[in-house]
């Protein structure tokens, strides 16, 4: 949920007038067990999908007498009766199904967005686990958005269904205002889209309590794999009355889930008394100017040391 309180004014590269922006996952075969009937016309993905969840089945791979076969998952929730026949499945494997298994070789499920890799039918669910090609969740941290995708299809979605702010360029100037700074709430959040280096970056803003404390926060997180992320860097700062706060580090993955981020502090954290001193007056409003650049590290071939390209 997000509070109407809270007001953004941002101005980024190539824009030179302020802008005000609300934003708001083995026994053996008895004689009288029927073995699994394999009609030529059925494929062997086919046979291997359980018919409860429809995932593929990996060991221990269980059957009824007459044959229906299963996942050990779904055994369990059918509490012991095979869904086809009704029958009591007991503790009886189907081990000519397993061996077909062994002897498969199958592409990544995620081989339509790019992955060339083939595996052992064994070893494919590790690798999926952590294919680079599998899709992103959604960055948007108002809601529990299930939406999956690669970048391109996430960063439409951000802008047409979330109404996330787009801006191009790797500097900005962001001040974050809120009416009532003593109410601070988990839901009091912020996100705005950069796009760099062709690349694309979730810059967060957040308020939330830390222990009994109230606090602020503003993080990046990279559109895109950790390798990748590392590949940049990114600074924030945030002042006034002669004093400012400055962070500088890495940005997380999208990988990452935004609350994973948040909760590990890995941000510019501004503590409320620190806010309300930056944001001067009689204390009663926030008005906090949050400034940072993003760029890329290069590896000097002389020296093998990184040295920062900016963007101009």
């Amino acid at each position: 949920m997000e509070l109407d309180s809270i007001e953004c004014i941002s101005s980024s590269d190539g824009i030179e007038e302020e802008e005000i922006h609300h934003h708001q996952f083995s026994t053996k075969p008895q004689n009288n067990i029927v073995s699994p009937v394999i009609s030529p016309a059925t494929s062997v993905h086919e046979l291997l999908e359980c018919p409860v969840c429809t995932n593929s089945m990996y060991p221990p791979i269980h059957q009824c007498h007459n044959g229906h076969t299963l996942c050990s998952t779904c055994k369990t929730r059918v509490h012991n009766r095979c869904p086809t026949c009704r029958q009591e499945l007991g503790d009886i494997r189907c081990l000519a199904l397993e061996k077909v298994a062994e002897s498969l070789e199958l592409p990544c499920r995620y081989c339509s967005l790019g992955c060339p890799e083939i595996f052992p039918y064994y070893s494919k669910l590790k690798h999926e686990a952590l294919c680079n090609f599998r899709p992103y969740s959604c960055p948007y941290a108002g809601s529990e958005c299930s939406v999956m995708g690669d970048i391109p299809f996430l960063v439409t979605h951000l802008r047409d269904d979330h109404k996330v702010d787009m801006h191009t360029g790797c500097t900005f100037n962001h001040r974050y205002v809120k009416s009532n700074p003593r109410e601070v709430e988990n839901a009091t959040w912020m996100l705005t889209v950069f796009n760099c280096f062709g690349q694309y970056f979730c810059l967060h803003f957040e308020a939330f309590q830390l222990g009994m404390a109230p606090v602020y926060m503003a993080f990046l997180r990279f559109m895109g794999d950790e390798t990748e992320a590392r590949n940049y860097s990114y600074s924030l700062e945030v002042g006034a009355n002669g004093r400012k706060l400055i962070w500088e580090g890495t940005p997380r993955s999208v990988r990452d889930s935004h609350r994973k981020v948040r909760d590990s502090h890995d941000g510019l954290i501004i503590q409320r008394n620190m806010a309300l001193f930056f944001s001067g007056g009689d204390r009663k409003e926030l008005k906090l100017r949050v400034t940072g650049r993003i760029w890329k590290e290069q590896q000097n071939p002389d020296t093998g040391v990184c040295i920062p390209n900016l963007c101009s």
